[in-house]
């Protein structure tokens, strides 16, 4: 019988290697007469010809799904003994036996899975410890330097793709590079050591942070070694702190056993204001004329039974600010660190606000801060509580409220943060997106100015459209700091 010789390149790809399985099932060529070689590995001075020159026959070959999704795995082993390996099981569900891969006890099949299981561990940790570095001189691009067991750059490379999508970075390797520029994956030779970048000033702030959150009372050293073998330590910058905490570990123990006791910090405060909170039903949020101070209103807010969201809320969040603001923020509904500090735009929404005023030099102590809807809304996942757009009798049953809190502060001009602001001021049918960054005059000569929610900018998912959505918010912010339109007489809302 011929013998041949079939070479898979590049010896990890799967599309090749079943191109010349294919090949060899349709020629009729058993297992034991093919010499299987990696695609880059040089050629034997006897080697048998190749298979791709055996005639075929019209033989359809079959191949399982459960096959190929092994196969994926089982290519990237460095083991030379897994080409044939593959295809003596192609052989196999061609020749009699379909359900081959059904049987856990089968030796082929316990061999392929795991080599199988070998290459995913070893991905793994290649997504666990591949360390970035920034490039000297180029703040946009990043390096890292991996030494995988296995063939799995290939495999790896769109986790990372996906993950540092708004970078430019490298993974090198000793036989295999990857290389994403913002737009789209390249691969290419192996590299060296030396041309990854030897250090940077981020891995000093990681070093700090890890030797912070390091917890001596669980360390476990043979757990460590198990899930950070020691071969990856020298690709982390952590590892040169392990070798202190581990020494020092059981002192740090005694002293905090050794530490005097304290009580737990309650998450959630205790609600703000008077011991005892007076009820205001929903009849009575209209009648608030005896109440048109801010303090009072205030008081009086956190009594407000008007819509079902008060029951869920930890507490009222009320609007603050001077009392005569020239400008008054309107946004939606307080968030999650608003309903536990009773403060508006204390949260990350508040400090993506807080950076854009400073950078237009405007100071947030001089606006008057509230939401049109004093309660956060939210639904429980597990222990977080996840933001909900409130609804539109959540706005009316609120609206008296912001009705007062204008009436007492009578800024010059309102700036809606987000869609329900901007309803809850002017009424349904605003266009947000249409009508952003112009300014209106209402009925009683308030100039009103419609933007986007701070919230809406961090929830872009792509670094780009963040960034371009900021810039978009910061400009027509930017409007406070000229006059509110274009007429002779016009007036400047901010000095």
């Amino acid at each position: 019988m011929a013998r041949w010789t079939a070479r898979v390149d590049p010896p990890w790809d799967l599309d090749a290697w079943r191109d010349i399985a294919r090949h060899a099932l349709r020629a009729r060529v058993p297992p034991v007469d093919i010499d299987w070689q990696d695609g880059n590995a040089p050629a034997a001075l006897l080697a048998a010809p190749d298979l791709r020159g055996a005639p075929t026959t019209r033989l359809i070959p079959r191949a399982s799904s459960a096959l190929l999704g092994i196969a994926g795995d089982v290519l990237c082993h460095r083991d030379p003994q897994r080409l044939g390996l593959l295809y003596r099981l192609l052989w196999r569900i061609n020749h009699g036996g379909p359900t081959v891969l059904s049987n856990p006890a089968d030796a082929d099949v316990r061999r392929a899975q795991a080599l199988a299981q070998a290459v995913r561990r070893d991905a793994h940790k290649m997504k666990a410890f591949v360390r970035f570095r920034a490039v000297p001189g180029d703040g946009d691009a990043f390096i890292a330097w991996f030494e995988p067991e296995h063939r799995i750059v290939d495999r790896v490379a769109p986790f990372f793709a996906r993950r540092f999508a708004g970078m430019r970075w490298a993974i090198l390797t000793p036989y295999r590079s990857a290389r994403w520029d913002g737009q789209a994956l390249a691969f290419g030779d192996g590299a060296l050591a030396s041309d990854a970048p030897p250090d940077d000033a981020h891995e000093d702030l990681w070093r700090t942070y890890y030797a912070h959150i390091f917890n001596p009372a669980r360390l476990n050293p043979r757990m460590m070694r198990q899930e950070m073998p020691v071969k990856y330590w020298k690709h982390l910058p952590e590892a040169q702190l392990l070798p202190t905490l581990v020494r020092e570990a059981g002192t740090r123990v005694h002293e905090m056993a050794e530490r005097e006791a304290q009580a737990p910090r309650r998450r959630i405060p205790a609600r703000a204001g008077p011991a005892k909170v007076v009820p205001v039903r929903p009849d009575e949020v209209p009648r608030l004329q005896d109440t048109p101070d801010l303090p009072s209103l205030r008081d009086a807010a956190r009594g407000c039974r008007a819509c079902p969201l008060w029951e869920p809320a930890t507490q009222t969040v009320f609007g603050e600010g001077p009392v005569d603001a020239r400008v008054l923020l309107l946004g939606e509904q307080p968030g999650d660190t608003e309903d536990l500090t009773g403060r508006p735009f204390s949260g990350p929404a508040g400090r993506l606000l807080d950076r854009a005023l400073a950078e237009l030099g405007l100071d947030r102590n001089t606006f008057y801060l509230t939401n049109a809807v004093k309660h956060f809304r939210f639904e429980r996942r597990g222990k977080r509580r996840l933001h909900r757009n409130p609804e539109a009798m959540h706005v009316e049953a609120c609206r008296p409220w912001l009705a007062r809190e204008i009436e007492a502060v009578r800024p010059e001009a309102i700036v809606c943060l987000g869609a329900t602001a901007a309803m809850a001021l002017l009424g349904r049918g605003v266009r947000l997106m249409e009508e952003r960054g112009r300014w209106r005059e209402l009925h009683d000569g308030t100039r009103a100015l419609l933007t986007v929610h701070p919230a809406w900018v961090l929830r872009q998912q792509d670094g780009a459209a963040r960034e371009a959505a900021y810039a978009a918010l910061v400009a027509d912010l930017a409007l406070l700091r000229g006059p509110v339109d274009t007429t002779d007489d016009a007036r400047t809302i901010t000095r």
